[in-house]
């Protein structure tokens, strides 16, 4: 049997693999979500983080755990994640994930958030899927954690209609959104960078409007 490591996959190999298909993207998110306005305190805490993320951006290399750090935790707090009934999990609480597909093995430790209802029957019933990766160059892109996060979404797609993943480098966020169906599919959403203020805010807004799924 062939083992292969989900850091190791590229995407057109999760694309054989898992027999998944990409679809056109969505012209915007308000084809799928409802986005409501944000209030002052939101901007004005928006602007807090973008400054903060900044400030280290510009003057070091932002390691994996920075960026969780400065971006993603503030983010997901205020957006709402940290409120009941959601239950957010760390890496070090999500055990191994295993896809075995005839004589293929695909397996990897997840090192990603995963946002779960408290009312869920088991840790793998998800709906949002977080992956963080290190800010580095510009060469260094959102695009490189896609195949990773795909895998792992892939897992838990099976038992609900649709899900919600996301992979950023604290300044570059790719929403990615799949579904069910035969063979199941995924869109990549419009790419959003933090260190553009309208940009910023609609990153807060998908991310306020995913919570209230």
């Amino acid at each position: 049997m062939t083992i292969l490591q989900t850091k190791q996959l590229s995407l057109n190999e999760v694309h054989r693999l898992l027999k998944i298909q990409k679809h056109s993207p969505a012209a915007s998110f308000s084809d799928l979500l409802s986005l409501e306005p944000l209030s002052e305190f939101e901007q004005q805490e928006l602007a807090q983080i973008r400054e903060d993320f900044e400030n280290y951006l510009y003057s070091e290399k932002v390691s994996e755990g920075l960026v969780k750090a400065l971006t993603t935790f503030p983010l997901m707090r205020l957006a709402g994640f940290y409120r009941s009934p959601i239950k957010i999990s760390l890496e070090e609480d999500i055990a191994e994930i295993t896809i075995e597909d005839e004589d293929t093995k695909i397996t990897g430790r997840l090192d990603i958030l995963a946002v779960n209802r408290e009312k869920a029957m088991s840790s793998t019933d998800v709906s949002f899927w977080v992956l963080v990766i290190e800010a580095k160059n510009s060469g260094f892109t959102v695009y490189m954690g896609l195949p990773q996060l795909l895998v792992y979404a892939f897992k838990n797609l099976s038992g609900q209609e649709s899900e919600w993943g996301l992979t950023t480098n604290g300044m570059h966020y790719q929403f990615v959104y799949m579904q069910q169906g035969n063979p199941p599919s995924y869109q990549l959403m419009p790419e959003l960078n933090l260190m553009n203020p309208e940009a910023a805010m609609q990153l807060l807004q998908v991310l306020k409007a995913i919570c209230q799924l």
